[in-house]
């Protein structure tokens, strides 16, 4: 990624530092710095996205015919921390970043042959109003940075807001957000492969609950990426 001669300034007056061990960035690296980016622990998933722990979430619920994330998500560590900040710390620059970087990854593995299309997971419009973004956008806005596929932002809308999916159960969760979606502007949508983004996947029940409401569009597929997966 191109540096501008205002980045470096900017760089040498207030430097970057990174989410994750506070070190000071290059003007190269974004969000995190080359270590911590390299020690992420990797799913690997696109490498087998049709059957891969991730993937039976969804069989038999949800019409996702594959599914991968970037890294394992594990309370209280490193990438725990990233989570955290870009959710909760105002930094919707991370979610970009990270878009970026995880792109680059599932394009090499051809995770991202013949998608169309990026459709994120909406906030409520109650959460996104007090945390001022959404960040599984950010996230597809750094997906469609590095590959130029198009940002559906409102091809799914949220109701309403139920209690956070943090503290439940499996079953509690499918209960949770289910019928709280619908389908938004879905227009040019038909027949497409969608990419359905979000920052987290813990039991894939608010995934399942966007990709059924999707599927009511004609001859679309759907493809699931997120940015962590959380291991049983």
């Amino acid at each position: 990624m191109k540096t501008s001669f205002w980045t470096r300034i900017l760089d040498l007056i207030s430097p970057r530092q990174c989410v994750i061990c506070g070190e000071r960035l290059s003007v190269t690296e974004r969000a995190l710095c080359s270590s911590c980016y390299l020690h992420l622990p990797r799913t690997s998933y696109q490498f087998t996205p049709y059957d891969n722990p991730m993937a039976q979430l969804f069989w038999g619920l949800a019409p996702v015919s594959r599914a991968a994330a970037l890294f394992f998500y594990e309370p209280h560590s490193e990438g725990a921390q990233l989570v955290y900040d870009l959710k909760y710390a105002d930094r919707p620059d991370i979610g970009e970043d990270i878009g970026r970087m995880m792109a680059e990854e599932m394009r090499v593995a051809g995770y991202l042959d013949e998608v169309d299309m990026i459709v994120p997971v909406p906030l409520s419009p109650k959460r996104q109003q007090q945390r001022g973004y959404n960040q599984s956008e950010r996230i597809a806005q750094g997906i469609h940075e590095v590959t130029g596929l198009p940002v559906y932002a409102k091809a799914l809308r949220r109701k309403h807001f139920h209690q956070s999916q943090t503290t439940l159960m499996r079953h509690q969760r499918q209960e949770n957000v289910a019928e709280i979606f619908k389908l938004g502007d879905a227009k040019d949508m038909e027949g497409k492969h969608i990419l359905l983004v979000d920052d987290v996947c813990t039991t894939g029940a608010t995934l399942s609950a966007c990709a059924r409401i999707l599927d009511s569009i004609p001859r679309v597929r759907i493809s699931v990426l997120t940015l962590a997966f959380t291991k049983s």
